[in-house]
């Protein structure tokens, strides 16, 4: 598998923070545009309960630049799956298999409910992994380094909850 130097992508990331800050005003995150697709979206179904929401009244949803990031996240990561040739066409990877089974239906679930659960994390949070790992420690939030500090630790753990400690054998 290729994969980028992790000290390149830091020194990247680093710099599209700022860059970030000084271009928009605003701090790297990508949760509040799911926050405002979901206003938007409640807004064109269900147009009387969005009239008596009182988010509304604080923020008016739009599609901004932090929804083209969004975008351009996914858009990338496709490009750079192609580019390097390392993303296999499975739905269910090996390892998930070997603990969950073959079922592509409870695999896609799984990241379904977890992808709501994090999203849901992340407005609880007030932020999102960037947000607060990258955007809050670079401006030393003491909220961003308490969540690095515990987040690292927690996901090691649930990693070991769900697939056990096995020896990775190197080719």
């Amino acid at each position: 598998m290729k994969s980028w130097s992790p000290y390149v992508v830091g020194v990247g990331i680093g710099i599209l923070s700022w860059f970030t800050f000084l271009t928009a005003g605003n701090a790297l995150g990508i949760s509040t545009a799911f926050e405002a697709t979901a206003a938007i979206a409640e807004q064109q179904i269900l147009p009387d309960m969005a009239a008596t929401n009182p988010f509304f009244e604080k923020k008016l949803p739009k599609i901004d630049w932090g929804w083209m990031l969004v975008m351009g996240v996914f858009v990338g990561a496709f490009i750079s799956s192609k580019i390097s040739g390392d993303r296999g066409s499975e739905t269910v990877p090996p390892l998930w298999a070997e603990r969950f089974g073959p079922s592509s239906m409870k695999r896609l679930a799984a990241a379904f409910v977890g992808g709501l659960l994090m999203m849901l994390g992340a407005r609880l949070a007030g932020g999102c992994t960037s947000g607060h790992g990258i955007s809050g420690s670079l401006q030393l939030a003491v909220s961003s380094w308490l969540f690095v500090a515990i987040a690292f630790p927690a996901g090691i753990l649930t990693t070991y909850c769900l697939f056990g400690r096995k020896k990775q054998s190197h080719v």
